[in-house]
């Protein structure tokens, strides 16, 4: 709030405020039905930081306010010894401390250099949408990690032995080297191919918008 004065006395006064983003509310609300504990940190005073979350539906337990870049660490310390895995969303210098010491660090690409060198991720648009992109294409990706894993671990241990010969004492059958190349070729190329197929990839579905603001 800015006063304003005249010869001493006051005659207007100004209220500033900083809107939210329209997707913020829909990203938290998205994250919360994930399962995702969602805090927020800040160095405004209480009385906007409660009037933030009561928008986007944080409990007010999950509220940190009047923080120095050293508190934001320390809140993400704080829970990481509770057991918690913290990722960290933030684009400001204040948030670098923060972003370094988060399990995950996330920055806005449109923030400060500082910020964006001490995250693990830059979000390339200044959409917090994109942190449920990320979330999800990183799910799928891990996904699709263990099934080749667990594709090529069986073929390997099936395939191995039989070009080895292992069924030749018995039922004298045994694999040429040109058709064990072929099977060891194979292998490594449906891997491959396995991976390609997250070029197919579809985002979720967007988040509600609406334009919201701070008081």
């Amino acid at each position: 709030c800015v006063l304003v004065g005249v010869n001493g006395t006051a005659v207007a006064a100004l209220a500033i405020s900083d809107p939210l983003k329209p997707e913020a509310a829909g990203v938290v609300a998205a994250l919360q039905r994930q399962g995702i504990a969602c805090h927020l940190l800040t160095g405004d005073n209480w009385r906007t930081a409660r009037a933030v979350a009561k928008q986007l539906c944080i409990p007010s337990s999950h509220v940190s306010a009047e923080v120095l870049p050293a508190g934001k660490a320390g809140v993400v310390t704080d829970l990481q010894s509770r057991g918690c895995v913290v990722a960290m969303v933030g684009d400001g210098v204040n948030d670098s401390p923060a972003l370094a010491a988060a399990d995950v660090g996330m920055a806005i690409g449109s923030g400060t250099d500082i910020a964006v060198e001490a995250a693990d991720y830059v979000l390339m648009r200044d959409d917090l949408e994109q942190v449920l992109l990320a979330l999800d294409l990183a799910r799928k990706t891990f996904r699709r990690i263990q099934w080749n894993f667990v594709w090529a671990m069986g073929y390997n241990v099936v395939m191995i032995p039989i070009a080895a010969g292992v069924l030749y004492p018995q039922f004298h059958l045994q694999m040429p080297p040109w058709v064990a190349g072929g099977c060891m070729v194979f292998s490594s190329v449906s891997v491959v191919l396995s991976s390609l197929t997250l070029r197919a990839y579809k985002p979720p579905a967007r988040v509600a918008r609406r334009e919201t603001h701070s008081e």
